[in-house]
């Protein structure tokens, strides 16, 4: 796999040790049990697969150099290049300016954009209808663009069950900068619908039955279909597509149930359900599935408590809190900041967006087991930052140092 200069600052001597041996003892990557630091006091247990993926660091390897060789010139982001308030941040601090906030409310205008000025395309892509802007510009979309491959490999999936007249169902969050470039990229195609979830996705079946009159389409799903989309035959036919970073088994369960409704109101069998049904197979990213299948290997060790490490707007992240939380105690936090003391942490609770403060949240107790796992857009560096505030609470039998020169 192709190597890229990720500046430093996000590199951690502990975790790299980690992941080098783990690769190394599991090149086929079928283990994935945690990797145990024992520090006597506290013992914390790493998800096998974490951190900076394959996108992430082709958007930073691009981003950064883009801003080396041009100086002097004013360099944009169409919004978050990915969702990491500390890669962003730093993004910022080296001059560059975002056009768009992660909902794609305009800040900067595009009237006041000229050909001489550089506009990077963030790691989620974007829409056809931005593209065009900028080329009217003058400014090149593909110079800068840090779309990530594997989402690119949704948006060509999407077009090769257009050519074959079936509708593409996105199962992604609907104001999410990558759901919104996938839609717009398959509606340019064929009749496109996003859902959300399965609840959405019950509704749905509902107009593909004709439970429910097609008329009422139009404003259950407002915003969600593509311009001229005829609920009364654009539903014959469907496949279903996703954002990169949804919950696997959300996503398997969506297109098993329109699969299934398809069956049995066509009354197909397994030799000719692709009538009405294609088998898009899964389109997650292998880094997506990757974190969440270490993630269930890592909660089958026994533990006091979970923390994930990642920006509070990440869609990969907030999925690994999900699967925690079935669990035991999880803290999503976006920092070690947030770890104030051994007796308060403040977390986000990303189902009602909210920052929380809890006390008392490391038992009174040894050793105290911590499992530990971080988002796609989270540097490593952060996550040693993390485990080194925890460990600071305790006195350790074994130093960071001393236990990075064992793996």
């Amino acid at each position: 796999m192709k190597q890229f200069n990720v500046p430093i600052i996000y590199r951690s001597p502990l975790i790299s040790a980690i992941k080098n041996k783990r690769k190394q003892q599991d090149k086929m990557k079928k283990d994935f049990s945690p990797a145990l630091l024992d520090f006597g006091p506290v013992q914390i247990y790493l998800a096998r697969h974490f951190g900076f993926c394959y996108g992430v660091e082709n958007a930073i390897d691009i981003a950064f150099r883009t801003i080396e060789e041009n100086p002097g010139k004013r360099i944009f982001l169409l919004s978050e290049m990915i969702h990491n308030p500390q890669v962003n941040a730093d993004l910022q601090q080296r001059g560059v300016q975002f056009l768009q906030d992660t909902y794609g409310k305009q800040v900067i205008p595009y009237e006041t954009l000229t050909k001489d000025d550089v506009v990077i395309i963030p790691a989620f892509g974007t829409t056809l209808a931005i593209e065009e802007k900028l080329n009217a510009i003058g400014i090149p979309t593909q110079k800068y663009n840090t779309t990530c491959p594997f989402v690119e490999k949704v948006w060509n999936r999407s077009e090769q069950i257009a050519k074959k007249n079936y509708t593409v169902v996105v199962h992604g969050k609907p104001t999410h900068e990558e759901t919104r470039a996938t839609f717009s990229h398959a509606a340019y195609h064929t009749p496109t619908v996003v859902v959300n979830n399965m609840a959405e996705t019950i509704a749905l079946s509902k107009y593909i039955t004709k439970e429910k009159d097609a008329a009422g389409f139009y404003s259950e799903f407002a915003g969600r279909f593509s311009e001229g989309f005829d609920a009364a035959k654009d539903l014959e036919r469907i496949g279903v597509v996703n954002q990169t970073t949804m919950l696997a088994s959300d996503t398997q369960a969506i297109a098993d149930f329109l699969k299934q409704v398809m069956i049995e109101k066509y009354n197909l069998t397994a030799s000719n359900v692709e009538e009405h049904f294609s088998d898009t197979r899964d389109t997650l990213c292998y880094a997506t599935n990757d974190n969440q299948t270490a993630v269930y290997g890592l909660l089958e060790t026994a533990a006091d408590l979970a923390i994930v490490v990642g920006g509070y707007n990440s869609s990969n992240t907030s999925h690994l809190v999900e699967l925690c939380e079935e669990k035991l105690p999880t803290y999503f936090i976006s920092s070690e900041e947030k770890i104030i003391s051994s007796s308060l942490i403040q977390h986000f609770n990303f189902h009602t967006k909210e920052e929380l403060t809890t006390e008392n949240f490391l038992p009174v107790k040894e050793p105290v087991k911590i499992l530990i796992t971080s988002g796609a857009s989270c540097p490593d560096a952060m996550v040693e930052a993390v485990i080194e505030k925890l460990v600071s609470f305790f006195t350790i039998k074994t130093s960071i140092e001393e236990l990075t020169a064992t793996f």
